[in-house]
């Protein structure tokens, strides 16, 4: 800061004088240019004054702005050490007070200021910092009016409101209204003003310091001139999965609403009777479309709750407005496709969005038991961030709103094509490879032994109520015998002998791989309940869309219900897979019965597991790496036609076609990878065959849990709405004909599967199992 201070010096001491004289530097000679030296020079320049009065140029005089001179007299300390305009402006403002405002001093400091051009870099720079403030202190200015603005358009709402607040109504009567002390501001209101006085204060402060009499205005030569570059619009993101994101994680809209769709549980609802003579049906049907409608109306306030986009739109009582149709093939939730309103009904507007088609899910009643929604919304986040499945819209506590998807769902027979089984394994392969499983889901094991100890309390004591309910019924030979009853014990046998079973075969696993180590290696990251209705076929709208070329027709199919999603073995998932193929959950007469006649042959396996492991996906992140436990070959050896990658980028290999081929020709290295793939092929194969058995135990305890038992835990609350008579007989009867799915028959189908491959293992034999159980045992083809 040496160069100020002498600058200083040498103008206090050219004002006492009785002229101004020109400066020049000290480290001048006499035949030296008049060429000022950059203030980035590493030698200060010290002014001096000279001798004798040279004769003031005519430019020098033509140069002397007073308005400049004037704009930089606000006080502002100069930021540089430089004699740049300012500094030597502000030296001119001081010695102007100390010499009681002689009219020569501002011509002085005009002239030293015009020794340093305008364009050198410390000019361009001082006048950018001008700017630069200028368009900041009219930002903030704009801000703060617009928040004014905004403040003051609240409080004369809420003085409309008080006044148009309408009296409470008792019986349809007014009530007089009791004196109530009138509402005050919120503290957060106060302080909001407060806020903006202050600030407005800052900004006045601000603009004086800067020598600014009004806000400056935002023109163009205020702001920054765009480039094309920032006029294009943002990259369209995949349209698998667009959850809104916020530092990398999803952010999905929630809220404490239950929504009660006990009333509308049929496949098809709210429809209206045109006959004009009442009848008890017509009653009934009459009530059923109230039903549906007011289940419609609390759909659309969770839709304007969770801030569905374009469903803002719709009136709040606009239920006759919208279709809801439930889905069949669902189990364990609720499925709905609501539609919003034709353009028809709600036309198009300029600048709002039509609201599109949604899926709404409504958890089941014995949910709770079976799935921790915690984890499974962290499942679905990660999945979103892997554009995997329908985007989550929102939630609410016994359900949430998904993307809905233009497709078709699969049947029983699709799963039986060729072609469409290569496909499912193809995207079986994407999932278990895509989607990495954390730490302590590896450390916690397999999943299906994490669903079987979670459930394993809710089902034991409903299957010992069952259990005893049998016995009892067996030895009744009076009183007509319940369905469920009849057919013997859930479980084939009494449900301790059949958890006994499972802790022998838990231990037999344990004993077949050695170590808790081996079974983490081998998991990956699976779904768990591949059936048919939980896979769809994508349609795609575009015909040049690329899901329609050859080589990712496969990607057309897409998984949805990530409930039971976890760390598995593959070779659980397969089971799970070819298990579904002996279920038709659409059979109009028995969807729970388990037809093993269909079970996929050995040769259907093979295929199926040949396009899993046959099939490379490719990622953004890592391309073509696979996970290590499905890899063909360690070598690393490429197939015909793939370029090994290289350090080099001009790297002679690329050009020798020889260099690419491995020892002994591209026909025995075929050879190898075609015997490097059975081999996988049939170590698959056993992996499945093995963990079979605790698929069906899973499944067996999961149907004994969803199953609605009369008598357990709300026989006091059947019997009160008996005795009421709030529900009539017909109404009772076309609630169990809604839900007819039997959960019980289904379990003891599983666990005859069961038995079956227990016995296959050896862990028990034929004899040692009740002549009930024997004769109904479901062996498939291994």
């Amino acid at each position: 800061m040496s160069a100020p201070s002498s600058v200083n010096e040498s103008m206090n001491g050219s004002v006492n004088g009785p002229t101004i004289r020109p400066r020049r530097s000290a480290l001048k000679h006499e035949g030296d240019s008049d060429r000022v030296h950059s203030s980035g020079a590493s030698s200060k320049a010290v002014q001096i004054a000279e001798p004798e009065t040279p004769p003031i140029e005519e430019h020098h005089v033509k140069k002397q702005f007073s308005a400049g001179v004037a704009k930089r007299l606000g006080g502002r300390p100069a930021p540089t050490s430089s004699p740049s305009k300012a500094s030597l402006a502000s030296v001119a403002s001081q010695a102007d007070i100390d010499n009681s405002g002689s009219s020569t001093v501002l011509t002085a400091a005009s002239a030293a200021m015009d020794e340093s051009p305008a364009n050198t870099p410390q000019g361009r720079h001082r006048d950018k910092t001008d700017r630069i403030s200028e368009r900041l202190v009219a930002q903030v200015a704009e801000w703060i009016q617009h928040e004014k603005t905004k403040r003051e358009t609240r409080k004369t709402v809420k003085l409309l409101r008080r006044r148009k607040t309408p009296p409470i109504h008792v019986n349809g009567e007014p009530t007089a209204s009791s004196p109530t002390r009138p509402r005050s501001d919120s503290i957060s209101s106060d302080s909001s003003e407060v806020s903006l006085d202050r600030l407005q204060k800052i900004l006045n402060d601000g603009m004086s310091a800067l020598g600014l009499d009004q806000v400056p205005q935002l023109g163009p030569r205020l702001g920054r001139r765009r480039s094309r570059k920032s006029l294009k619009a943002p990259p369209a993101r995949t349209a698998s999965s667009d959850t809104e994101f916020f530092d990398g994680d999803v952010v999905v809209p929630s809220c404490d609403v239950f929504l009660d769709n006990s009333k509308t549980m049929s496949y098809s609802g709210g429809k209206a009777t045109t006959e004009d003579t009442p009848s008890q049906a017509s009653r009934r049907e009459e009530k059923e479309k109230q039903a549906w409608l007011t289940f419609k109306n609390e759909i659309i306030r969770l839709a304007h709750t969770l801030r569905l986009k374009g469903w803002r739109r719709i009136p709040l009582n606009g239920g006759e407005m919208i279709s809801v149709e439930r889905l069949s093939g669902a189990l364990t939730n609720a499925v709905y496709v609501v539609s919003p309103p034709p353009e028809s009904v709600l036309p198009p507007q300029e600048g709002k969005r039509q609201p599109e088609k949604v899926l709404l899910r409504v958890y089941g009643p014995q949910v709770e038991h079976l799935i921790d929604r915690e984890i499974e919304l962290g499942v679905l986040k990660r999945l979103a961030r892997k554009k995997i499945g329908p985007r989550l819209l929102g939630t609410f506590l016994n359900g949430r709103f998904e993307q809905y998807f233009n497709s078709t769902t699969l049947t029983p027979e699709n799963l039986r094509e060729p072609e469409t089984s290569r496909q499912i394994a193809k995207r079986m392969r994407e999932l278990h490879d895509g989607v990495e499983l954390l730490e302590h889901e590896k450390d916690e094991g397999p999943g299906v032994w994490r669903n079987w100890d979670k459930w394993l309390d809710q089902a034991e004591k409903t299957a010992m109520y069952l259990d005893n309910q049998v016995a009892t019924e067996l030895q009744n030979t009076t009183h007509p015998k319940e369905t469920w009853k009849t057919r013997g014990f859930v479980c084939g046998v009494e449900w301790p002998v059949f958890r006994q079973m499972v802790q022998k075969y838990r231990k037999f696993l344990e004993d077949y791989y050695g170590s808790p180590t081996k079974i983490r290696e081998k998991l990956v990251f699976a779904h768990n309940d591949t059936q048919y209705g939980n896979i769809l076929r994508i349609r795609p709208d575009d015909k040049k869309s690329p899901l329609l070329q050859p080589a990712n027709e496969h990607k057309q199919l897409i998984v949805i219900d990530f409930e039971y999603a976890g760390a598995n073995l593959a070779g659980l998932e397969f089971a799970n897979h070819f298990s579904e193929w002996t279920y038709n959950y659409h059979d109009p007469v028995m969807p729970h019965v388990c037809d093993a006649t269909k079970y996929p042959t050995l040769e259907q396996q093979r295929r199926f597991i040949k396009a899993y492991v046959d099939h490379q996906p490719k990622y953004p992140s890592v391309p073509g790496v696979s996970t290590p436990s499905v890899t063909h070959s360690g070598t690393g050896t490429p197939r015909p036609g793939m370029l090994q990658s290289t350090n080099s980028a001009s790297s002679i290999v690329e050009f020798m076609l020889d260099a690419r081929v491995p020892p002994g020709g591209w026909k025995e290295e075929d050879a190898r990878r075609e015997a490097e793939s059975e081999r996988r092929i049939l170590e698959l194969l056993e992996e499945t065959r093995l963990w079979r058995v605790a698929n069906s135990a899973q499944w067996v305890v999961w149907g004994i849990i969803q199953a609605k038992i009369p008598g357990l835990n709300d026989g006091a609350k059947d019997v009160v709405t008996a005795l009421e008579g709030s529900v009539p007989d017909e109404e009772l009867e076309a609630e169990e004909e809604a839900d007819a799915f039997d959960y019980l028959g289904y379990s003891q189908e599983r666990a005859f599967f069961f038995w079956a491959d227990c016995v296959r293992l050896g862990l028990v034999s034929e004899e040692e199992l009740p002549d009930n159980v024997r004769s109904r045992l479901k062996f498939v083809e291994q």
